[in-house]
């Protein structure tokens, strides 16, 4: 049974890649020019080009959720159904459109496919998925795995289970019993949190054993994240800015600057905040406007930033600033590394040159976002990245593919919390004289739930174990993010759902796992920023 599963499914992805082969054709046919689309025509056509970028990243989320399942020894009963029911659901979404967001839908025509495409993709084994994997009893027969807390299996090698162990019972014991409780006070996480996840060696995970850290690949930052984030997304998210600082400096710093910042990173001596979002400008880092002028000792800076995630508390600043007035591009960027004292109570900002105020938020609140403004701050002549001007937006470009893996990973982490959240709640609580899991609907709702988080860990996992092998991986990045994001606030809508009015209180986790999910579509590149980095690298040939 299993082996004939695995072999359909198999046949399955050769007519999924068929299908994504003549969609491009097709527009490349109908918008392109001597085989390719510029910039301004996928701008001008964002729907249809970022729907295939959807298509795109549904085809590579089955590849992995197949890979997944043909690299365990045994595929038990649970695993069998989480591929059944994930290929049935998203092989029928290809034939009838896939899902972009809650009221965008991409249709085969609109990617220029006939009836005659539509027809060859239909094979036998694409028909036995879509039949089986969309039965509502095949859906509900996933539904006793989860009554007993059965997910699936996460297939880790013996490191990465150990890992996933110890910060799952830091999460269950640390974490998760107290994150409600800072939500709803709206306080920052407690430093007796941050000075264990120093202790378990978070913040320098993946930086070199040589500066202090436990060098380890983007795998462990993905299942460390996940579990922490499973938590609370606040306590998840406080590794991300020591990731991206490491990352810059790992990647463009002077040996002075490796020796002297990365092991205070690896040991929370250091906390950085990465400041980079200006008012009015998200994405267009091009025209930011942030200026550092050159002084006898170093640089002073002077401008708005905002969205600073946990500035008060950090003591480092990794700043993107232009350098160059001239240069009204990327090429007048630089970074600096800033330092400053940690905020006190009272006084968030008590560094010279720099003013802070805080941005009240409904989700996400465990580290605080606020607006800074600098008038003079100053950095040395030392804290030039690299020592060199003009670089800055390369150096932080060679963060972002990291970036990304670590908020897909967050994200799976929200879509598992909510997912167990809702399960849960619908195993307690009785209506008509039974628990709400009994009802068919709720129990649907959850087993959808499982089946969308393994596949949003699995294209996680890929992304993590290509970055661990040095390849060039924006697009399997951009695909676990945009995928992961939507599956955790498909998630956690669900959860709230499944609680029904109490959901709507503040006084249940599942109002917060709604507030936290929705930020995953936003930061580090919006849903439609990763949709159009797809869509372009799929439309050049992915190379």
């Amino acid at each position: 049974m299993t082996a004939t599963l695995l072999r359909d499914a198999a046949a399955a992805l050769t007519a999924v890649d068929d299908y994504v082969a003549r969609a491009r054709t097709a527009l490349v046919a109908r918008f392109g020019e001597d085989g390719t689309i510029s910039a301004k025509t996928i701008d001008a056509n964002q729907f249809t080009i970022h729907g295939f970028a959807w298509v795109a990243t549904y085809a590579e989320a089955l590849r992995q959720l197949h890979n997944w399942a043909a690299a365990l020894p045994t595929l038990n009963d649970t695993d069998a159904l989480l591929l059944e029911i994930g290929f049935g659901e998203y092989l029928n979404q290809f034939v009838h459109g896939v899902m972009m967001s809650q009221n965008e839908v991409i249709r085969p025509h609109q990617l220029g496919l006939t009836d005659d495409d539509l027809a060859r993709f239909k094979t036998d084994d694409v028909s036995r998925l879509i039949a089986a994997g969309t039965d509502p009893d095949k859906v509900i027969s996933l539904s006793s795995s989860l009554e007993h807390h059965r997910f699936g299996s996460l297939a880790l090698d013996d490191t990465m289970g150990m890992v996933q162990d110890q910060f799952r019972r830091f999460a269950d014991d640390k974490v998760a019993p107290f994150a409600h409780g800072w939500h709803l006070r709206d306080e920052l996480i407690p430093m007796s949190v941050v000075d264990d996840m120093c202790t378990l060696g978070v913040f320098g995970l993946t930086i070199p054993e040589q500066f202090g850290g436990a060098g380890l690949g983007k795998m462990a930052m993905c299942v460390v994240s996940e579990e922490l984030s499973r938590g609370y997304i606040g306590v998840g998210s406080l590794g991300t800015r020591s990731e991206i600082a490491a990352e810059l400096i790992l990647g463009g710093g002077t040996d002075a600057q490796k020796a002297h910042y990365l092991p205070k990173i690896a040991s929370g001596e250091i906390l950085p905040t990465a400041v980079f979002t200006e008012p009015d400008i998200g994405s267009d880092l091009a025209h930011l406007k942030t200026r550092a002028t050159k002084t006898a000792t170093g640089w002073s800076v002077t401008g708005n930033k905002t969205w600073i995630t946990h500035a008060a508390r950090a003591n480092m600043m990794t700043m993107l600033v232009r350098t160059n007035p001239d240069e009204t591009g990327y090429k007048g960027l630089s970074m600096l590394l800033g330092e400053k004292p940690r905020g006190t109570p009272g006084n968030d900002f008590p560094a010279d040159g720099m003013e802070g105020g805080e941005i009240g938020v409904i989700g996400y609140r465990g580290m605080k976002e606020y607006d800074l403004r600098f008038d003079g701050f100053a950095v040395p002549d030392s804290g030039l990245l690299g020592g060199e001007e003009g670089q800055g937006f390369k150096q932080l470009m060679r963060t972002f593919e990291s970036a990304r893996i670590q908020t897909a990973a967050r994200a799976v982490g929200v879509a598992q919390a909510a997912m167990e959240n809702g399960l849960g709640y619908a195993l307690d609580r009785k209506q008509f004289g039974k628990a709400i899991f009994g009802f068919p609907r709720v129990a649907h709702k959850l087993c959808m739930m499982a089946v969308e988080t393994m596949i949003a860990r699995q294209l996680t996992y890929f992304a993590a174990r290509a970055k661990d092998e040095g390849k060039r991986c924006d697009l399997e990045a951009g695909m676990a993010k945009l995928l992961g994001a939507r599956i955790a606030w498909a998630n956690a809508d669900n959860a709230l759902q499944i609680h029904g009015g109490n959901g709507f209180s503040m006084e249940f986790a599942a109002s917060r796992l709604l507030a936290d999910a929705r930020i995953l579509n936003i930061f580090e590149g919006a849903a439609e920023i990763q949709a159009q980095v797809i869509a372009r690298r799929v439309l050049e040939g992915n190379n």
